[in-house]
């Protein structure tokens, strides 16, 4: 049973008599937990109604490249950033010709060329036309670029020919773009990732919080997870599914955050901390809710213990990774951070802007060593899963030099 929860698919439909496939695969993709935004071509209208899509979707069906209510903000750049897989299913042979050459003569084929995720295509064609030359040569093409292209199969087509052009089935194309999102580049790692906000009691009824929503740690815990590794998950209170095969330990103040990670880090490969953790709690909780009895209310707060600096301190650390969460002097304040605590790696993000704790999407500027890399605006999944790869490749690295 494969799962795609929380994963974002932008399924294309070009014309050709399997677009009606295309419904069947939308419903299994949104069963298995994806968000699913449909674009269709022209000639693919002709096979299937936008109204079916839109009604399977339960979103706007995308048509138009210079639909002026969308373009006003260049809808087609936010659909290429929205995606963390794009899917073409079928593409035909047109699609194929045009895209392999670079053409952006419409939405799907713009949004292709604009999109920084996985392409992965379905094609489906009379046999004649797959065994062409000419779209043979424009499939190595596409190839060499990185596409993924999932069958054809052969069998009985439509025109009354039998042989090679069929569309793999639903199904199978709903199981392939599962499998895009797995590696193996942790696989035998223990990581210990921790989430959300913590929540720091003033008396039974009120606590001193954070905006933190836990998406950005929950998406890093999965994408760990797709890459082979053992995952824990230490998550403050969220209003999050937790990821499927996570460890998952809550807890709710700092104090409970810094026990339980102390208790996991001696079995932890690489500690990744994406919690907002308060950095002061009560000195004294009040035992019962405190009345309003005067126009100034002093609270009394002590400093909580540095989970990542204390885990980042042990004799035998594990691979240890830090978030900074900044309003000002980004590059600054994250070079400040990692030497200080003398992290392996950190990952910074600007707060506001629609990124950052109240939004699906963030960008980040990841920091190691004397290196650092921009991850420009993505959603949190598709970050999660190119900060796991920077991570497994520093971490991989740096396993390597102790063993010369």
């Amino acid at each position: 049973m494969y799962q795609l929860t929380g994963k974002r698919i932008l399924l294309g439909v070009t014309g050709g008599i399997a677009a009606y496939k295309a419904a069947v695969l939308l419903r299994l993709l949104r069963q298995h937990g994806a968000d699913v935004r449909v674009v269709m071509t022209v000639n693919a209208c002709e096979f299937i109604t936008p109204l079916t899509m839109q009604a399977l979707s339960g979103k706007p069906v995308h048509t138009e490249l210079l639909d002026l209510e969308t373009e006003s903000a260049m809808g087609h750049i936010d659909l290429a950033r929205w995606a963390d897989l794009v899917l073409i299913a079928p593409a035909s042979a047109n699609f194929i010709a045009r895209y392999s050459n670079g053409f952006a003569e419409d939405l799907l084929s713009t949004l292709c060329l604009a999109t920084t995720s996985p392409v992965m295509l379905a094609p489906a064609m009379n046999q004649q036309m797959w065994l062409n030359s000419a779209t043979q040569e424009n499939l190595e093409k596409i190839k060499s670029r990185g596409i993924v292209v999932i069958g054809p199969a052969a069998g009985d087509q439509a025109c009354g020919e039998n042989g090679p052009g069929r569309m793999l089935e639903p199904e199978e194309i709903a199981s392939l773009a599962a499998k895009s999102f797995e590696a193996t580049i942790l696989s035998g790692s223990r990581l210990l990732v921790t989430a959300g906000p913590t929540r720091e009691a003033i008396d039974p009824v009120r606590y001193i919080s954070n905006r933190s929503s836990g998406r950005m740690g929950y998406a890093v815990a999965m994408a760990a997870i797709e890459a082979g590794a053992e995952v824990s998950l230490i998550s403050g209170p969220v209003n999050l599914p937790a990821p499927e095969r996570a460890k998952l330990i809550n807890v709710t103040s700092a104090a409970e955050m810094h026990n339980a990670v102390m208790q996991k880090i001696s079995s932890t490969d690489i500690f990744i901390s994406a919690a907002a953790v308060a950095d002061y709690s009560l000195q004294t909780i009040a035992e019962q809710k405190i009345k309003k009895s005067s126009d100034v209310y002093e609270l009394s707060l002590q400093k909580n213990p540095d989970i990542l600096a204390e885990v980042a301190a042990l004799e035998s650390p594990p691979f240890t990774v830090g978030f900074a969460a900044e309003t000002e002097n980004l590059e600054l304040n994250a070079q400040t951070k990692l030497r200080a605590k003398k992290l392996d790696m950190i990952a910074a993000n600007q707060v506001g802007e629609d990124l950052g704790f109240d939004s699906e999407m963030n960008a980040l500027t990841v920091f190691w060593g004397a290196e650092h890399k921009q991850l420009q605006k993505a959603s949190k999944t598709r970050l999660a899963r190119t900060l796991i790869t920077l991570i497994a490749d520093q971490y991989n690295e740096k396993n390597i030099n102790k063993t010369h």
